[in-house]
């Protein structure tokens, strides 16, 4: 495959991956995307692009990385799922600018770009706003901004963990940022 022709197909798809995501901060879509690995395969024919060696995939505030991602297209040239593959894997974005970074780590992370949506499997775990959700596989809608945890079925995985953990933090209350009771702010 010739570099002339597979720039446009990497480039094309680089863009739709990582500007495809609604929720981010809308700034993220308007900066540069970088790429970094030790190496890529691209094949035009068949919509796939394979990324390996500490592969870094940037934009704004999102973050990708892994071992190996690979990057599949349908019939359309649009991009169906992105699939990472590290020890663990990770994935990072601010979702908003009032909010906290969100970071997710899996053995295997794979991002569905159509719904927006992120399935991690084994050792999985994912962090927001100090809350913590752990199990063998995590399934994040990130346009609802929904966790769902559980068993990884039909699948291999190094740390079973046949129960969920998850570690929720409680809601602040006004007036308790400074830990005087509210009642007695409004004297």
């Amino acid at each position: 495959m010739s570099c002339v022709k597979t720039l446009p197909f990497l480039l094309g798809l680089s863009i739709f991956l990582l500007g495809s995501n609604a929720h981010a901060l809308p700034e993220d879509r308007n900066q540069p995307i970088r790429i970094q690995a030790d190496t890529a395969e691209l094949d035009d024919r068949q919509g796939v692009a394979v990324y390996r060696g500490d592969v870094v995939i940037t934009q704004g505030t999102m973050k990708i990385t892994g071992d190996t991602v690979t990057i599949t297209q349908d019939g359309n040239g649009d991009v169906e799922v992105f699939t990472s593959i590290g020890k663990p894997a990770y994935y990072e974005q601010k979702p908003a600018v009032d909010k906290e970074i969100v970071k997710a780590y899996g053995l295997t992370i794979q991002y569905f770009a159509a719904n927006e949506r992120i399935i991690l499997i084994d050792q999985a775990k994912v962090i927001q706003e100090g809350n913590t959700f752990e199990g063998e596989k995590i399934v994040y809608d990130t346009q609802r901004q929904i966790v769902n945890a559980g068993r990884a079925t039909n699948v291999d995985v190094t740390s079973p963990r046949p129960r969920v953990d998850m570690v929720i933090q409680p809601r602040k209350k006004e007036g308790s940022a400074t830990g005087t009771p509210a009642a007695e702010q409004s004297e």
